[in-house]
């Protein structure tokens, strides 16, 4: 017997407040029909959304300035015919294109690929006439032809050279060259081996600017004699449509004489200049102390050293002082520098006390009676 409308109301309203007061249940679910409802926004505030641009990692577009300059150019000699043959192959080269086209066709495909960081140079019966950028490009199968030229910054080595200095030491050099086809017609109709040309040149021109130099240059100077190789090389690179990065020289390798030899060089140098500066130092010493001479013999110093000694002899617990004023200093130490031994000894030797205080004692006693 099917239910009453009134007992299904009554079950419907039933299972709303069961699904409402089970945790677990109202927990996951989600309205779809608000707006701006996400699954973030239910995950606690722990986790940041991201509409406030936390934990969002932005990257600039690239400029066209920063991706790879356009070499697309059409000479308009596309267009010209080289009489019935020339036509009757253009005609066919393009049935055979289209059919080519078409998937599992037995015929070539006429589209080809020029990737990125490379230029196409398209020939019609063995003459340029247009370039083209990266991207899919469509030829004659029977008249046309592609050619890739890399435009990439290109890495090559130069080798290992035995180069003889300007004092006849023998020296090996290894250097590398970077260089970048800033021509692509020039660089791929104009000369045919670029990268053997271009390692020729760097070769010869490294000869010649290392023999120029002493040995020593060659170890110190190793920037300058890059970039000096590398400006020689890059104006006749220019010719052939490549422009020189740079050039580094690896390493510099000598043979174990000379490598002696250049070592005992260095320490005889650091020796010189060793004793260099230790007789700089005395001689500055020895001024210092002539300066030091002529200020304490002017009288000021001089009573300055007086009120030291004094000052000294007052530590001991056996010494009288006596304050004498310091325009008659000069009567007290003049007997004191010239008292007698004999009697110094006497009063040593009868009062038991120390040299200091029977010096001081004895000079006063008597430069107060003289006055």
């Amino acid at each position: 017997m099917p239910p009453s409308s009134s007992q299904a109301f009554a079950m419907s309203n039933l299972d709303s407040k069961y699904r409402a007061s089970t945790p677990s249940t109202s927990s996951r679910v989600v309205d779809h029909d608000a707006p701006h409802v996400t699954e973030e926004s239910h995950a606690g505030p722990s986790k940041p959304l991201r509409a406030n641009g936390e934990h969002v990692i932005k990257v600039q577009p690239l400029k066209r300035s920063e991706m790879q300059p356009s070499y697309a150019q059409d000479l308009g000699t596309g267009e010209v015919t080289h009489g019935f043959y020339g036509s009757m192959l253009q005609a066919l080269g393009t049935c055979m294109g289209f059919c080519g086209a078409i998937p599992c066709c037995p015929c070539p495909n006429p589209f080809r690929e020029v990737f990125q960081g490379s230029v196409g140079l398209v020939s019609r019966f063995g003459q340029f006439y247009k370039s083209v950028d990266p991207g899919l490009v469509q030829v004659n199968v029977c008249t046309e032809s592609l050619r890739i030229v890399d435009v990439k910054i290109q890495i090559s080595p130069i080798g290992r050279q035995k180069v003889i200095t300007r004092d006849n030491v023998d020296v090996e050099i290894d250097s590398v060259i970077y260089f970048q086809i800033t021509s692509p017609y020039r660089a791929a109709f104009g000369i045919s081996d670029l990268r053997q040309a271009l390692i020729e040149r760097a070769q010869t021109t490294l000869r010649h600017v290392v023999g120029a130099r002493m040995v020593q240059s060659v170890v110190t100077e190793r920037e300058a004699i890059a970039f000096e190789i590398a400006e020689i090389v890059g104006d006749v690179a220019d010719k052939w449509g490549v422009a020189i990065e740079g050039i580094l020289i690896k390493d510099i390798i000598f043979s174990p004489e000379v490598s002696a030899s250049l070592s005992s060089a260095a320490q005889q140098k650091r020796i010189g200049e060793s004793k260099v500066i230790a007789a700089r130092a005395e001689v500055d010493a020895a001024r210092l102390m002539r300066q030091a001479a002529d200020i304490l013999a002017s009288p000021a110093a001089m009573q300055i050293r007086q009120l030291e000694a004094l000052q000294a002899m007052a530590k001991s617990a056996s010494s009288k002082v006596v304050f004498v004023p310091m325009h008659l200093q000069g009567d007290v130490i003049g007997p004191v520098a010239g008292g007698s031994g004999s009697g110094l000894n006497v009063v040593h030797e009868e009062s038991g006390e120390g040299v200091a205080g029977a010096v001081s004692r004895t000079g006063v006693l008597s430069s107060v009676e003289h006055i």
